[in-house]
């Protein structure tokens, strides 16, 4: 995985962070008419794609999967879009933006005010070891482990494991914490956030089964949820978690270096940058989360150090799956081996 590199002759060199923040900031204002059709080409699929499902209930239980599975290309592409909600990156009118991520929040399984609050203190926290807890992977650093019993130190090793992170970890963050968010319920509003979109999943889960009682939840509406949930962790982890990333003390903390060198540019094929949003292109979006999604390979397009920096191809990505551990010394995230190796 690259690091950012200096600017092509003829493009000014960036030293700081925060210089980026201003460049970007001619970037970030939405086309109302871009977004609408951007929602209309993800969310019709979506909906023609589930009656065909349906449709195919009389037929093969198999295609019913198979129809399933793929419409969860559509469903992760919708999260992407209330997640630009959530910034107010998609629509020139906060309102609608809102009221827009709490319709697709039902869709997704997801809390819209919560989440919105909770990924707000992850933009704001993002590499910050004295503010990890909401919105992020738990990641400790290498003494911090080193000082754990022995069952923590286990808990801490299942949690971390490939298996519970992107098989188990999704299906319960959705389908279970979502449904009850602690932390954020003493505020009315998060409550609100939280029971109102139970309220409305829940009916319409009632008039499915209604209709047509169990295997429509059992093979569309369960395969697809939690298909998409496991991209969504996965993509969420390999923004964050890769061996040269950026974690700091408190008091050395800085938000625009943090959102610079602590997201990767995750790279993909065209077709799943497409179903991503170009959430890949992390390290633009923390540097500056207003920009919306169609926008940010407008921005690799004019500043090549953005396009070379951070970047990471998916084969590069799978062995961040063994990185667990934040070594403070070398400002390296390491593999438990590699943490035991350090005592030897």
């Amino acid at each position: 995985m690259s690091n950012l590199s200096p600017a092509p002759q003829g493009q000014p060199v960036i030293h700081d962070a925060k210089d980026w923040v201003r460049i970007l900031a001619e970037y970030r204002e939405p086309n109302d008419l871009r977004s609408w059709t951007e929602l209309a080409i993800t969310l019709g699929p979506f909906i023609l794609l589930w009656a065909a499902a349906w449709w195919s209930l009389s037929y093969s239980y198999w295609l019913t999967v198979a129809l399933s599975l793929f419409n969860a290309a559509f469903l992760l592409r919708l999260f992407a879009i209330q997640h630009d909600c959530g910034h107010g990156a998609f629509l020139k009118s906060r309102v609608a933006s809102d009221w827009l991520g709490r319709v697709l929040g039902v869709l997704t399984l997801t809390p819209y005010d919560v989440w919105r609050r909770a990924h707000s203190i992850h933009h704001n926290a993002c590499g910050n070891l004295g503010r990890r807890g909401i919105g992020d992977i738990t990641t400790l650093t290498v003494a911090e482990y080193r000082g754990l019993s022995p069952m923590k130190g286990f808990l801490y090793r299942l949690y971390r494991h490939p298996v519970v992170l992107f098989g188990l970890g999704p299906g319960y963050l959705f389908l279970l914490q979502n449904r009850l968010p602690l932390g954020f319920m003493k505020v009315g509003k998060y409550w609100f956030s939280a029971m109102g979109t139970n309220a409305v999943l829940l009916a319409a889960l009632s008039v499915i089964v209604y209709f047509g009682g169990l295997m429509p939840i059992l093979l569309i509406f369960l395969p697809s949820t939690l298909l998409a949930a496991t991209a969504g962790v996965w993509l969420f982890y390999v923004q964050h978690q890769f061996e040269n990333t950026h974690w700091e003390s408190d008091a050395d903390w800085q938000l625009h270096e943090a959102a610079l060198h602590g997201s990767s540019h995750y790279v993909m094929p065209p077709v799943l940058q497409w179903f991503t949003a170009n959430i890949g292109i992390h390290h633009v979006h923390h540097l500056y989360s207003r920009i919306p999604f169609y926008r940010l390979p407008e921005v690799l397009r004019d500043h090549a150090a953005l396009a070379e920096g951070n970047r990471m191809t998916i084969r590069e990505s799978l062995a961040n799956a063994r990185l667990h551990l934040w070594n403070e010394e070398t400002k390296t995230l390491l593999s438990f081996a590699n943490a035991r190796a350090l005592k030897e």
